[in-house]
């Protein structure tokens, strides 16, 4: 079990690392948030690739150091090309993300999601609801906004743990990240992540970046969860609402230092 001072000190130096590669994330994401989405890998000093139709998907995983995928909005081209890019990634070593977006009741999207679910993510980033339901365990939440809290998830993101193989992490009031092994929560964040399109979303596409910087995905996961929500703090301290607050965080990202990250990280 590595303590809350070995992860912090790996999440600092991992921020240096993903800002000195760059890492190169494809993103099949929903087209809500693509734009978000680049801006956050940019300014965090990634380089976004949304490469997300059939027959270029699969060719881009295989030489793209990450891999997100968002079933926010699945048309049907870009499951074709989720599915490829997946496949692609697997024989390429590529570590990939599922954020399985409203996953549970919803008819299309969530065939796709077990299916997905069953080539073994990387990780898997979603809200209590999502993993919830991913795990086999409940139908979802309110849209794509949870309707269980954080804790409710646990049982869940550790089988869901076991059939994946990867790492799981719960986003909420505090972040719980598990690899079914070792269990941290991350007591970082605001409220206003959750008032801007494409907060939980691009989370997601940061994880994948920093899946690249190391082996060990639970402490990569760790690292970017970390990253991300203590970016949001200093975002929050000048921000006036919802839209500055998007803005800040943006450019948070691109100013976040492993000082501010020895400094406020809370793991537990």
């Amino acid at each position: 079990m590595r303590t809350p001072e070995e992860l912090i000190s790996f999440t600092c130096s991992a921020l240096d690392e993903v800002r000195a590669r760059p890492p190169l994330v494809q993103c099949l994401t929903n087209s809500v948030v693509v734009n978000f989405t680049a801006n956050v890998l940019l300014s965090l000093g990634a380089a976004p690739a949304m490469v997300d139709i059939p027959g270029e998907a699969g060719a881009f995983a295989r030489i793209a150091s990450g891999l997100l995928v968002n079933l926010g909005t699945p048309s049907a081209e870009q499951r074709d090309a989720m599915v490829e890019a997946v496949t692609a990634a697997n024989d390429a070593g590529t570590p990939w993300v599922l954020d399985p977006v409203a996953v549970g009741f919803l008819p299309v999207r969530t065939p796709l999601a077990f299916a997905l679910r069953d080539l073994r993510p990387t990780v898997v980033r979603g809200n209590a609801s999502e993993i919830i339901a991913l795990a086999g365990a409940g139908s979802g939440g309110r849209g794509v906004d949870s309707s269980d809290e954080v804790d409710a998830a646990m049982a869940a993101a550790y089988a869901l743990a076991g059939m994946t193989g990867g790492v799981i992490a719960v986003s909420g009031p505090v972040d719980i990240i598990t690899d079914g092994r070792e269990l941290v929560r991350i007591d970082n964040g605001h409220p206003l992540l959750t008032r801007v399109t494409g907060g939980g979303c691009a989370l997601g596409a940061v994880m994948a970046a920093f899946a690249t910087v190391d082996a060990d995905r639970f402490v990569t996961t760790v690292a970017a969860a970390t990253v991300y929500t203590v970016a949001a703090e200093l975002a929050a301290e000048s921000a006036a609402g919802p839209g500055s607050f998007a803005v800040a965080f943006v450019d948070a990202l691109s100013t976040v230092t492993a000082q501010d990250i020895a400094r406020r990280a809370v793991l537990r």
